[in-house]
């Protein structure tokens, strides 16, 4: 994960996840894009009239100078920086800024709870976490040291999610963790443990997969195994699906979405199908 696109707001969230792509990028000997979406009042972005244009300067230079004193900041001394500024709604931005520079990974911050539903319910970022064609990870609190050991990658082990699965290895073994490959049991689906074992091991068959276990968990529904897994397990992060017609794309549908970003108390990656 050499090139990461890291959208700010310039608030305390955006920079923990500016936080947390810096380590990444010093790990990896990569380079960070750092792009901030102007919110231009409508009636500047479409006024044809000159007399406003020194209000809409006054925006852009606002922006210049939040950046240059962000980047002042110690953790970003180093590292490759190229900062930007967009004119266009945050989904758009990010859109272009991943296809122009060929961005690998976007990382994102939220302000929790509430900030994970603003975030994901309703809401542009919910577009680039759905359409993404490459990997968002979502930073929800601040990290001085973010290492990854123990990465729960949730999946109904599908042949539709063995893409998101491949590139989940990628992004755990650049950051030297161990895969813990998760299926949920719950009271609707039950699997005997001989039928999920059978399943489970047909995914991994041929993918080259390393570095990893297989586990089955058992509770009342999926959102509540994954998080209670990753909670015994203690693990650092969770990885999902995201996209598809069926299996874990619907998480990111009514209540089992809310949920579950609301209550992880950890970073959370997604992978589109």
């Amino acid at each position: 994960m050499k090139k990461i696109l890291v959208p700010t707001d310039f608030s305390k969230q955006a920079e923990n996840a500016l936080k947390v792509a810096a380590q990444m990028a010093a790990k990896n000997d990569g380079e960070i894009f750092l792009l901030h979406s102007m919110e231009i009042p409508l009636h500047l972005a479409n006024s044809g009239d000159s007399g406003s244009l020194p209000e809409a300067l006054y925006f852009i230079k606002l922006a210049e100078k939040r950046f240059s004193e962000l980047l002042k900041k110690p953790y970003l001394q180093n590292i490759s920086i190229q900062e930007t500024i967009g004119h266009s709604e945050i989904y758009d931005d990010i859109k272009e800024a991943v296809d122009k520079n060929k961005i690998e990974l976007i990382v994102m911050g939220s302000h929790g709870s509430s900030g994970f539903k603003e975030m994901f319910i309703g809401s542009n970022t919910e577009k680039v976490v759905r359409t993404s064609e490459i990997p968002v990870l979502v930073i929800k609190n601040e990290h001085s040291n973010f290492e990854i050991r123990d990465f729960v990658f949730a999946t109904d082990f599908s042949q539709e999610c063995r893409k998101p699965f491949m590139d989940a290895q990628k992004f755990a073994k650049a950051m030297g963790a161990h895969m813990h490959l998760l299926l949920i049991n719950t009271p609707s689906g039950f699997k005997t443990t001989a039928e999920a074992r059978e399943m489970m091991e047909a995914f991994v068959r041929g993918t080259a997969a390393e570095n990893y276990t297989l586990n089955i968990y058992n509770d009342i529904s999926v959102e509540k195994g994954i998080l209670n897994f990753a909670k015994e397990i203690r693990a650092q992060l969770i990885g999902m699906s995201t996209h598809g017609r069926k299996g874990l794309s619907h998480f990111f549908n009514g209540s089992i979405s809310e949920d579950m970003v609301n209550h992880a108390n950890m970073p959370v990656i997604t992978f589109k199908i």
